[in-house]
């Protein structure tokens, strides 16, 4: 019988619903069990007795991520694994499973250092790596999965293994940017980037100049150095008496912006965005690494939305008007639009030590698909109620999260003539559960190198132990679900925590 520091949990229990709630609440984990992981051991007992009993396994720290919700398999959650270590001397973090970006922000930024981590501090680190990881400051030094120097690993047969570059480049490159449904991830080092400050903040412009801001960021983007990341996000914000009077009702462009250069070099970049016009805000200034997270003001409240990406080769300022029109003011359904400039370093990838055998020099470490993509356009759209049947009114919550996806649909064919497919990290909402999964799956990666990230996962997975994420393709889904074993009977393994008899 193996037992588990962590609690195990069982639908009644008290803790269950809360252990199995995330950031996402349109839908939520239903488990037959969970493990709250304290330890790379507790992943490893929970994955053996998963495969023992023939359930599949999920895996959640944050749930901002959630994609496929788990009806009946094993969930391991990882919230507990928390811990965060820098080294300075080398210029290093190493993070378990469950710590999130505020952590490891906070942890480095005393040693002059930062992390490549995104615009939310309670993001969780290991998924959004996996994923690839288009943080702040993104376009100076690439993905977040771009600095990973090691990977520690719980397989879908329950062994242990540190991954490398030099240990097993093939598995390390899928890993990253490819790497949900793999396994579990318990843990991974990193390296750290030596900024301690940023000029950075929001412009932000009412609605009577949205064509006009629209226009002129897209060219100003064909104009700025690596050392400046940014984007742009067009929001309808309700008329509600919670919100600053300077928002209430009103529909804004803002543009963000991180630049690692000087406050007068950065002045001097901005200054034709300025140009467009009187702004309802800007609040560009200097700051301190540790306040990067102010430059977007992500929620910090879980909610239920859903939403869909297209990672782009160009764009003209027709199209993103068309975007514009379809998601704005006059839009059935509330949508937030958030356009990211890419390329510089994300174009260039990694160390070329973890990329295939064959690949040219400089070839990037990971599998982040898409890098040639100049923009990511992502939409997203409030939901309300749980859409997976686990509140009341769920035939209505479906047939609203039906129109919200028709509408992303259309918006985002306005770009169809740039698009070259999907982000992986930008995949909000329950896309594993939709009748084209196989298809958003596919776009994640150029088909080649879809299929020879298919073939890893039949290689390490071959059961699809781990298939709640719409990149853990496999060549045929229904015959490895098939092959799990049958639940256990008799002596098969049990699964308990540690101070319960």
């Amino acid at each position: 019988m193996a037992q588990v520091r962590g609690p195990v949990l069982v639908p009644g229990d008290d803790g269950y619903d809360a252990e199995r709630s995330g950031f996402q609440l349109a839908r939520q984990h239903r488990p037959a069990v969970i493990v709250g992981a304290r330890c790379a051991e507790d992943v490893v007992a929970a994955v053996r007795f998963a495969r023992a009993q023939g359930l599949p396994v999920a895996v959640q720290a944050t749930g901002h991520g959630l994609s496929a919700a788990t009806d009946g398999g094993l969930l391991i959650s990882t919230r507990r694994m928390a811990g965060v270590r820098v080294d300075a001397a080398a210029g290093t973090a190493r993070v378990e499973a469950g710590a999130v970006w505020g952590q490891v922000v906070e942890a480095a930024a005393p040693y002059g250092l930062a992390p490549l981590n995104g615009s939310s501090p309670g993001v969780g680190v290991i998924s959004y790596t996996l994923g690839g990881g288009v943080g702040v400051l993104a376009r100076t030094y690439g993905y977040a999965a771009d600095q990973v120097r090691s990977v520690d690993l719980v397989t879908a047969d329950a062994r242990e293994l540190r991954v490398t570059a030099e240990r097993d480049p093939e598995l390390f490159r899928a890993l990253l940017g490819g790497g949900h449904g793999l396994g579990v991830v318990t843990a991974m080092e990193f390296g750290l980037v030596p900024v301690a400050r940023l000029y950075g903040g929001q412009l932000v412009f009412g609605g009577e100049q949205i064509d006009e801001a629209l226009a002129a960021y897209l060219h100003w983007t064909g104009t700025v150095p690596e050392e400046l990341t940014s984007s742009l996000a067009l929001i309808v914000y309700p008329d509600l008496p919670q919100l600053p009077a300077a928002l209430r009702g009103r529909y804004l462009a803002q543009i963000r912006i991180a630049y690692t250069g000087s406050v007068e070099e950065g002045e001097r970049l901005v200054a034709p965005l300025r140009a467009v016009g009187p702004r309802v805000s800007d609040d560009l200034r200097e700051m301190p690494y540790a306040e990067s997270h102010t430059i977007h003001r992500d929620p910090a409240d879980p909610h239920a939305y859903d939403g869909d990406n297209a990672l782009l080769s160009g764009l003209d300022a027709a199209a993103l008007r068309r975007v514009a029109l379809l998601t704005g003011p006059a839009a059935p359904v509330m949508c937030v639009v958030q356009l990211n400039h890419l390329g510089g370093a994300m174009a260039k990838g990694g160390v070329s030590a973890g990329a295939p055998a064959g690949a040219p020099a400089g070839a990037p470490a990971g599998s982040v698909g898409h890098r040639d993509a100049r923009y990511a356009l992502r939409v997203l759209s409030p939901l309300t109620g749980a859409v997976a049947g686990d509140g009341p009114g769920g035939a209505e919550a479906a047939a609203a999260l039906a129109d919200v996806r028709a509408l992303h649909a259309e918006a985002l064919a306005a770009v169809a003539p740039w698009r070259l497919g999907r982000s992986v990290n930008f995949l909000f909402g329950g896309h594993g559960d939709r009748p084209d999964a196989d298809e958003v799956a596919r776009s994640v990666h150029a088909p080649e190198e879809h299929r020879q990230l298919a073939a890893l996962k039949a290689q390490h997975d071959p059961e699809n132990v781990f298939r709640f994420h719409p990149a853990a393709a496999t060549t045929d889904r229904a015959a490895a679900a098939a092959a799990l074993p049958a639940p256990g009977r008799g002596n098969s393994p049990d699964i308990r925590p540690a101070d319960r008899p």
